[in-house]
């Protein structure tokens, strides 16, 4: 058993994972995000791991981290990975950064085989959390409703029957791969539908619902396969999907904040219901963290949880964000985590300092107080600015 791992940040794993090419080649926005957001992983690895990024100025970057949380773990390049025995954990298993690692000199004891490849691509299809829902909808607490759609004319009739709702791609990110439709089937939804259900079989189908609140449960398998529950997150969207950032908070003050719509035992029965359920589907054919998003919808003048609006098969924010909180995070305070995109570079960095000067960073014993704190370097090329603001 390898004790040391390597950790790699590959956020185009969705798209890869859509697509199945081990040749497939990200879009010049993703390649980017890549880039100046490779170091992340720091975040969230054990002090004795390594992240996979060029040097120079990441190097550069987590030297000046390390005077603040000396317990955060190396850098390594590409050219050192064959040298060293690792344990590789990417932000998401598919195609392309397999076949990555292995020709970086990952020997393939330590890459997933084509049948795990295969059972990480089916259980991340959007149909698994169709097929699951109906099991969480235990009691009066609960709402929500999904149809797995294959052929365009069903489609169009779910579309045309509906004022609202929403069209998911069953292979693509969160926030993407979606098409919000209002009663009438264009010509570009069809030719949208007939795409999807070319490349991946079907298209999900979900009426609208009148969300208050964004989140998360998080979860991981042990060696045994057996899943646990390992914490929460609230999450903020943009008014197309499109993830905007994350709540950092305590597990209990995120529960505290649920609490205020709908009962806390709730929360609990779901949580044990998922760990079976997930245990169950997953069947000891992956590890590491997944999420299921989740939100509070208000239903007839009152509070319901839809408790599963799709599964996160891999890493996501709301797991870094929860893992950064508990280990960098003086408990007690609260803020906020994002992920930025600016059009280009001087637009950033005067984001950059502003944030500096208004939010000076306070940290003791290795936890931030308050203040500001770029997650990644942030270069004369960056166009993405991952960070924590602790109010």
């Amino acid at each position: 058993m390898v004790d040391t791992s390597l950790y790699i940040f590959n956020p185009d794993h969705d798209m890869a994972l859509a697509n199945s090419d081990p040749n497939y080649m990200a879009p010049a926005a993703a390649r980017r995000l890549a880039l100046d957001v490779a170091l992340l992983p720091i975040w969230y690895a054990k002090p004795q791991d390594f992240v996979l990024a060029v040097s120079n100025y990441n190097q550069a970057y987590l030297d000046e981290m390390r005077n603040y949380f000396p317990q955060l773990p190396s850098l390594l390049t590409e050219p050192e990975v064959a040298e060293m025995e690792l344990m590789p954990i990417p932000w998401g298993w598919d195609p392309a950064i397999r076949k990555q690692l292995y020709l970086s000199g990952i020997s393939e004891s330590f890459l997933p085989d084509s049948k795990q490849m295969e059972h990480i691509r089916s259980c991340s299809h959007r149909s698994v959390a169709v097929d699951l829902l109906p099991s969480l909808l235990s009691n009066n607490d609960f709402c929500g409703k999904s149809f797995y759609l294959t052929d365009i004319e069903t489609i169009r009739d779910f579309v045309e029957s509906r004022s609202n709702c929403l069209l998911k791609a069953p292979l693509s990110g969160s926030g993407k791969g979606l098409n919000w439709c209002k009663g009438v089937f264009t010509s570009h939804i069809c030719n949208w539908c007939v795409n999807v259900l070319k490349q991946q079989g079907g298209v999900v189908g979900e009426p609208l619902y009148n969300k208050v609140v964004d989140f998360a449960m998080q979860f991981k398998p042990d060696i045994s396969g057996t899943v646990s529950f390992q914490g929460y997150s609230l999450f903020y969207t943009h008014p197309g999907g499109a993830y905007d950032g994350n709540f950092l908070g305590t597990n209990k003050d995120i529960e505290s904040q649920l609490s205020t719509y709908v009962c806390e035992s709730s929360l609990n029965t779901l949580k044990s219901k998922l760990e079976k359920e997930l245990s169950i589907r997953l069947n000891n054919t992956y590890t590491g963290y997944l999420g299921v998003d989740m939100m509070i919808c208000e239903v007839d003048g009152r509070y319901c949880i839809h408790p599963c609006v799709e599964i996160n098969l891999r890493m996501n924010m709301g797991m870094v964000a929860r893992l950064f909180y508990d280990r960098y995070v003086c408990e007690g305070e609260n803020g906020i985590y994002r992920i930025v995109f600016h059009g280009s570079n001087e637009e950033l960095q005067t984001e950059h300092k502003a944030l500096q000067q208004e939010h000076p960073l306070i940290v003791s014993n290795g936890r931030i107080e308050k203040g500001y704190l770029p997650l990644t370097p942030i270069t004369p090329q960056s166009k993405y600015n991952a960070y924590a603001l602790i109010y």
